[in-house]
């Protein structure tokens, strides 16, 4: 699981919660509509690892949490507000899907290394030591 309900009440104040989550009207943070919009945020941010990384995810980059909050958060406003939802939520949901699409093509890393897996774009690995040096610097110096 990339985040909780208590990441989500640590973004959005628990009143706001109850109105956007109280389908019942029983007062309270309706946890099943919570559920379903983590589960949504973690199903569009697994589409996007996927082929790229091994899933599940053994542990979870604090890029993951932060990204599967905003997402929900969008989720969750998205049920009441279908026409006037707040700016900020719209722009951070747009910027949740571009580091997605980052995260998908190797511009942003997070960090875990999978065995066997390429080297990252713009990093080199290699086994050779200087010892296994066939022209010496000196030769090559001379070019």
């Amino acid at each position: 699981m990339y985040c909780t309900l208590q990441d989500i009440k640590k973004q959005v104040q628990e009143s706001t919660l109850i109105e956007i989550t109280d389908d019942n009207l029983s007062g309270q943070i309706s946890t099943e509509v919570v559920d379903e919009s983590i589960l949504y945020s973690q199903t569009l941010i697994d589409g996007y690892l996927r082929g790229r990384y091994t899933l599940p995810l053994q542990t979870t980059p604090e890029i993951l949490k932060i990204l599967c909050v905003d997402l929900s958060i969008y989720r969750l406003y998205s049920r009441r507000f279908h026409t006037d939802m707040p700016d900020s939520i719209n722009d951070k949901y747009k910027s949740s899907i571009k580091l997605l699409e980052q995260i998908q093509k190797g511009i942003i890393s997070l960090g875990i290394e999978i065995p066997g897996t390429p080297p990252e774009l713009g990093e080199y690995r290699t086994n050779k030591t200087y010892q296994d040096r066939i022209f010496p610097k000196s030769l090559l110096d001379s070019f």
